[in-house]
C-alpha cells in the first residue's frame, strides 16, 4: 500500500519513467506486428492462377536477393506438358518475363515487365480495349499510359527502342506480346502457372502436382503463391526489417537507461523518506518491496497504454515505410493477439530491470539519513558502482579496438556496442566525473562578479547524483546522434572514395529513370561497358552477382577481362565452391542451360561483381541483361538521346549514385533512429529537469530569504541547466569518439583509400540545442511558477516553517 500511495503522492517524478515505458512497449508492439506480418500478397500478374509450380530455390547467400534458378529448356517443356494432363487443369502456362519499358516512363532497378501474350490468362485483370497481340511487332500495354489501340509506341528493350503497334490495353501492369516474340527477348522458365476448369478442386489439383514435380520444383497454391513476389520486394522488406528491429533494439536500450536513470535519480532524492522508513522499522527488503511495487504499478499503467498505442500505429508506421521506400508496394500489417500480450509483460520485465540498481541502493539507507537537511552527496560512488563503470567503459573501449579491425559486417556492430558500452559507462561514473568537470567548466565563472556564478557551480558540485542524473540523457542523445549521423556520412563517403579509386576512366555514363543501359545507349561510346547478369553456382544453385565485361575491361579496372569459355571469379567464390585457376566451373545462366567454361584467374574481393564473363555469353544466355554503366575511357563527352535514358557524369558521382538508392534509404534509417532518441531525450531531460526543480522549492525559499531576487534564482537554474548540457554534450562527444575513430580505421584497412572521419556538426548542433531549449524549458519555467506561487515570507516566518510543522500536519502524524 505505501508503493501505490507513493506513486499517488510523486506522480511527477514518475512521469519520464512512465512515458518511457508506455513508447517502449508502443514500439515493441508496433515493430512486432510489422515483423510478423507477411509479404505483399499474391503478385497481380499470376493472382489469376489458382496453382503455380515454381522452380526450386537455390542455396540463400545472405546479402543476395535473386530469383531462383530457371529449369532447363528440356526440363521446363516435360514439366509443362505433364502438368497440363492433370485432371481439372486446363493449361499450363510457361511465364517467361524480360526488359521492356515504354520511352519516359521510370523503372527500378531488375525490374522486367515484359512477357508472353499466354501468361495474361495468368493475371487477375485482362483487357479493357483491343485485341491479344498477333504480329510480331504488335503489343498490349497498361491502359495507365493513356495510348488507345491503334497508336504506335516506342518501347525500350535491351537492344534499345523498338517501335510496336498497340493491339489492347489492360487493365494492369505490363507489356505483352506475342510468346513467339517473348522467346526471343526473354531468358529461362522459372514458374508455369495452371488454370484450371471452372469444376476444379485447386487443393487437389496442387495436391496431383506435387506428385509430378517431385524434388523438380515447388508447388504453391493459396496465399503461398506470394512467395513469387519481385525479388526487389523481399529486398526492401529485407531493409525494412532491418530499420524496424534496430528500432526496437534501440527503443529497449534507451528504454531502460531512461527507467533506470529516473529511478536512481528517485532514490537520491528521497534518502530523508527511506532513513524515515528505516527508522520506524523498515527493512531492507521491505524498502526493496516498495520500489518494486512503485515499478510495477507504473510499468503496468504505462505498458497498458504502450499497448493500446501500438496497436493502431503499426499500420500507420508501416504506410510510413511504404512511401520511404522501406516496404514494398502492397505490404499491410497482420494482427497477431499474442505480440500485444508479450508487449506488455515486456514492459513490466524493463521496468522492474529498470528499478534493480535503484532498489539495493535504496536498501543501503541508513536511518540516520533521516535526520539529514542539506542535501550533500558525500559519498556519491560506490564500490560495485565503480566496477560496474569501469567494466562498461573498458568494454566499450574494446569495441572501439575491435572496430579497426574488423571486418565490414562486423564493424557496424562493434561500432554500436562501443558507443553503447562507453555512454552506459560514463554515465555509471558520472559522480565521479561531475566535480572535476564542473570544476573546470564553471571556472569563467569564478571570476565574475556576483553571487550567481558562485551558487551555479556550488550547488552542481554540492548535488552530484542530481546534477549526474541530469546529464545522463543529455550524454545518450549527443553521443548516439554523432555516432548514427557521423557513421553515415563517414562510410558513403569512403565508399564512394574507393569504388572511384578503382577505375580508370575519365567519365561513366549512367541510367536515369531505367534498370540499366540498352545496347543502343552504349554504341559509339568510346569505352567498355558491363552488362549486369544473375549465374548459379551448379552444385547448390545458389546466386552470383556477375558481370559481361568486353575486351578493354582490364583497362578500367585491375581485373582481366575473360575469353571465350572462361570465367574470372573472386577469391570469396572461389573458396565457397572449390574452384582453383585452370579448373571448370559449373554455372546455371538465364537461360537454364548449364556451361563449365574455365576458370582463368582468381581475384580480388574488391570488384563490384562475384563473377566475371564475355559480354557475348551473356548476352547470348540473358537476352535482357542491361548495362550498369559504360566507362568513357577517351574520345568526347557523350550525348545519349534523352529517350535511351542515360547520361555521362564524372567517376565519382557514378560511383555515388550506384549506391543512391541505399543512400537514401540509410539515410531515412538514420532519420528514424536519430528521432527515436532525440524522442527518448525529450523524456528523460524534461522529466529529470522537472522532479529535479519541484524537489528545490525549499531551496528558493531559503535564496530568496538570503537576498536573491527572483531573477536571481532563475539565472541561476538557467546557469545550471546550461552547465549540464554542456557536461552531457561533451561527454557524449567523448563515448562517440572511440567508436567512429575506430571505424574510419577500419574502413582505412579494409577499402585501401584513406578515410577521415565525417562528424555531421549540422545534426550534432541540433542535438545539443535541442536539449538546451528543452531542459531550460523544463528548468527555468517551473521555478518561474514556483516562486510567483510562493510569495517571499519575512524572516520570522520562514524561519518558522522551517523547524515547526503546520497543526494540521501535527495532528496528522500523532494520529499515524
Amino acid at each position: 500500500m505505501i508503493g501505490w500511495a507513493m506513486v499517488r503522492e510523486r506522480w511527477s517524478s514518475f512521469l519520464g519513467s512512465f512515458v518511457a515505458v508506455a513508447v517502449g512497449v508502443a514500439v515493441l508492439t508496433m515493430s512486432s506486428l510489422i515483423l510478423l506480418s507477411g509479404g505483399t500478397g499474391v503478385p497481380e500478374r499470376l493472382a489469376g492462377a489458382p496453382v503455380l509450380v515454381a522452380s526450386p530455390e537455390g542455396a540463400r547467400v545472405s546479402g543476395v536477393f535473386a530469383q531462383p534458378p530457371p529449369w532447363a529448356p528440356e526440363r521446363a517443356e516435360r514439366l509443362r506438358e505433364a502438368l497440363a494432363a492433370l485432371p481439372g487443369v486446363e493449361s499450363a502456362v510457361p511465364v517467361r518475363d524480360f526488359y521492356a519499358q515504354a520511352v519516359g516512363t521510370e523503372q527500378r532497378a531488375g525490374e522486367r515487365q515484359g512477357r508472353g501474350w499466354s501468361t495474361a490468362a495468368l493475371a487477375s485483370y485482362g483487357l479493357t480495349a483491343g485485341g491479344p497481340p498477333v504480329a510480331s511487332d504488335d503489343i498490349v500495354v497498361d491502359r495507365a499510359l493513356g495510348i488507345p489501340p491503334g497508336e504506335r509506341v516506342a518501347i525500350l528493350t535491351a537492344e534499345g527502342p523498338v517501335d510496336f503497334a498497340v493491339a489492347g490495353t489492360m487493365a494492369g501492369p505490363g507489356y505483352y506480346v506475342t510468346d513467339e516474340r517473348a522467346g526471343e527477348l526473354a531468358g529461362g522458365v522459372r514458374v508455369i502457372g495452371l488454370t484450371l476448369a471452372p469444376d476444379a478442386d485447386p487443393a487437389r489439383v496442387a495436391g496431383a502436382a506435387r506428385e509430378v514435380v517431385g524434388s523438380e520444383g515447388r508447388v504453391l497454391s493459396g496465399a503461398a503463391r506470394d512467395a513469387l513476389a519481385p525479388q526487389q520486394d523481399e529486398m526492401t522488406r529485407w531493409i525494412g526489417a532491418q530499420v524496424v528491429t534496430a528500432m526496437t533494439v534501440l527503443s529497449a536500450f534507451v528504454t531502460v537507461f531512461v527507467v533506470s536513470s529516473a529511478f536512481a535519480f528517485t532514490v537520491a532524492r528521497r534518502r530523508r523518506e527511506f532513513g524515515l522508513l528505516r527508522a520506524v522499522g523498515a527493512t531492507p527488503r521491505q524498502l526493496r518491496r516498495v520500489l518494486y511495487v512503485e515499478a510495477l504499478a507504473v510499468g503496468g499503467l504505462a505498458a497498458g497504454v504502450g499497448t493500446l498505442l501500438g496497436v493502431p500505429l503499426a499500420p500507420v508506421m508501416a504506410g510510413l515505410l511504404v512511401d520511404g521506400g522501406l516496404q514494398p508496394v502492397g505490404f499491410t500489417v497482420r494482427f497477431t493477439w499474442w505480440v500485444p500480450a508479450a508487449a506488455f509483460a515486456l514492459g513490466l520485465l524493463v521496468a522492474l530491470a529498470g528499478v534493480w540498481v535503484a532498489s539495493r541502493r535504496a536498501a543501503r539507507v541508513a536511518p540516520l539519513d533521516a535526520m539529514r537537511e542539506a542535501v550533500v552527496d558525500s559519498r556519491p560512488m560506490t564500490r560495485g558502482r565503480w566496477l560496474a563503470g569501469l567494466g562498461l567503459t573498458g568494454a566499450g573501449l574494446a569495441c572501439a579496438v575491435g572496430t579497426a579491425a574488423a571486418g565490414p559486417d562486423a564493424m557496424v556492430l562493434l561500432g554500436l556496442g562501443a558507443a553503447m558500452g562507453l555512454t552506459a559507462g560514463l554515465t555509471v561514473l558520472g559522480p565521479a566525473l561531475t566535480r572535476p568537470v564542473v570544476s573546470a567548466l564553471a571556472r569563467p565563472l569564478a571570476s565574475r562578479p556576483g553571487a550567481t556564478a558562485m551558487l551555479v557551480r556550488e550547488s552542481m558540485r554540492t548535488a552530484v547524483r542530481r546534477t549526474s542524473a541530469t546529464i545522463a540523457p543529455v550524454l545518450a542523445t549527443v553521443a548516439f546522434a554523432v555516432l548514427i549521423t557521423s557513421t553515415v556520412e563517414t562510410t558513403a563517403g569512403a565508399d564512394a572514395a574507393s569504388q572511384a579509386a578503382a577505375v580508370r576512366a575519365e567519365a561513366a555514363i549512367v541510367p536515369r529513370g531505367t534498370p540499366g543501359l540498352s545496347a543502343a545507349a552504349a554504341d559509339g561510346v568510346e569505352g567498355t561497358a558491363v552488362l549486369s547478369t544473375t549465374v548459379y553456382a551448379g552444385a547448390d544453385g545458389s546466386a552470383l552477382q556477375a558481370a559481361g565485361v568486353f575486351p578493354g575491361f582490364e583497362a578500367v579496372h585491375a581485373a582481366p577481362a575473360p575469353a571465350e569459355g572462361t570465367v574470372v571469379v573472386s577469391a570469396a567464390v572461389a573458396a565457397a565452391h572449390g574452384w582453383s585457376e585452370g579448373a571448370n566451373a559449373d554455372l546455371v545462366f538465364e537461360d537454364g542451360r548449364v556451361e563449365r567454361p574455365r576458370v582463368a584467374a582468381v581475384v580480388g574481393d574488391d570488384l563490384p561483381y562475384q563473377l566475371l564473363l564475355p559480354a557475348e555469353a551473356v548476352r547470348e544466355r540473358d537476352p535482357s541483361a542491361l548495362a550498369d554503366v559504360v566507362f568513357r575511357t577517351g574520345g568526347s563527352p557523350a550525348r545519349p538521346p534523352a529517350e535511351l535514358g542515360a547520361e555521362e557524369v564524372s567517376v565519382l558521382e557514378q560511383a555515388r549514385a550506384g549506391d543512391a538508392e541505399e543512400d537514401r534509404l540509410i539515410r531515412l534509417f538514420t532519420l528514424i533512429l536519430v528521432a527515436m532518441t532525440a524522442g527518448y531525450t525529450a523524456i528523460a531531460v524534461g522529466s529529470t529537469l522537472l522532479a529535479a526543480t519541484s524537489d528545490r522549492v525549499r531551496d528558493f525559499r531559503v535564496l530568496r530569504l538570503s537576498g536573491a531576487s527572483r531573477r536571481q534564482v532563475q539565472l541561476a537554474v538557467a546557469g545550471e541547466t546550461c552547465c549540464v548540457v554542456a557536461i552531457g554534450a561533451a561527454l557524449g562527444l567523448a563515448a562517440a569518439a572511440p567508436a567512429l575513430l575506430g571505424m574510419s580505421r577500419g574502413l582505412r584497412e579494409n577499402l585501401g583509400v584513406p578515410v577521415e572521419p565525417v562528424v555531421a556538426w549540422s545534426w550534432v548542433v541540433g542535438a545539443v540545442v535541442g536539449c538546451l531549449l528543452l531542459g531550460l524549458a523544463a528548468s527555468v519555467l517551473p521555478a518561474h511558477r514556483a516562486l510567483r506561487r510562493e510569495a517571499a515570507p519575512g524572516p520570522a516566518q520562514e524561519t518558522m516553517s522551517l523547524v515547526r510543522k503546520p497543526r494540521k500536519a501535527r495532528a496528522n502524524s500523532t494520529r499515524a
